[in-house]
């Protein structure tokens, strides 16, 4: 981690950012919104992944946006792609090195609400990790047990919220549900997934939102509903209607998240 803070110092001398933020599936363009950036390959920072999964470019771009600094990853590595929780503990735990204290995560999921149709806004409020894994397994000491309670930060959803009235972006709120993957869910898994509380359901986000947690990163989280679960409607599921309908919903996204990141310390 120490190594990645490093080098990350010396491409930009003198930067330091307040606000981390995490580009899912699809939502990789959000990273033009970043003003004079500087940008680092994942393969230069020791102990950052390699995504192998389309839509994950695999960059850090340090710059601002609305004037406040930030630091974006343009891509995550998912428990899916190598059956490991912790694949995203370096990159989180550098944002921290480097001076967040806050952090966006986004991702692309599906709805579980009929009132949330496919290219809406979810806000995450709490999640469910269904998988039953953590980032913090073979880790020792006492700050393992880490507080969930209210982990995505009611501060920072307060934010949202007025971000989403400003822009005129309709914001559903809810309960994000973490299944493995890669395999979508099968009907009877979204029923499930219904019936104990969820809203959304996806194969990310919540390793990173313990790592954050555990830091002591406040931590505000964001989906886009690119499908409705198995079983809700006709259209086969497939990762590239995820891209594809991701990348057309992420307007109303990137307009709230501007909004309310250059507010951020207004």
């Amino acid at each position: 981690m120490s190594d990645a803070a490093d080098i990350i110092a010396a491409a930009k001398p003198g930067f330091r950012p307040k606000i981390g933020m995490i580009l899912g599936s699809g939502l990789g363009p959000m990273a033009e919104d970043v003003k004079q950036a500087t940008v680092i390959d994942y393969r230069d920072l020791p102990g950052f992944p390699q995504p192998s999964v389309e839509g994950h470019a695999g960059r850090l771009l340090l710059g601002e946006i609305g004037g406040t600094p930030v630091a974006v990853l343009q891509g995550r590595a998912h428990f899916y792609e190598h059956g490991r929780a912790d694949a995203m503990k370096v990159p989180v735990r550098t944002l921290r090195a480097i001076g967040c204290d806050d952090v966006i995560l986004t991702n692309a999921a599906g709805g579980l609400d009929p009132a949330m149709q496919p290219g809406s806004v979810m806000m995450i409020t709490d999640h469910i990790n269904l998988v039953q894994s953590s980032p913090l397994f073979d880790e020792s000491g006492n700050s393992r047990f880490v507080d969930m309670v209210g982990a995505y930060d009611s501060g920072l959803r307060e934010r949202a919220r007025d971000a989403a009235r400003a822009t005129g972006v309709t914001l559903h709120e809810g309960v994000y549900v973490w299944f493995s993957g890669p395999q979508f869910e099968t009907p009877a898994e979204v029923r499930f997934a219904r019936l104990i509380g969820g809203t959304a359901v996806g194969m990310s986000t919540v390793p990173e939102v313990i790592l954050a947690r555990q830091a002591g990163v406040k931590v505000a989280g964001f989906s886009i509903i690119t499908n409705l679960g198995a079983g809700m409607g006709d259209a086969p599921l497939s990762h590239e209607q995820t891209m594809t309908m991701a990348a057309s919903a992420a307007g109303a996204l990137r307009r709230l998240l501007n909004h309310m990141i250059a507010d951020w310390y207004a």
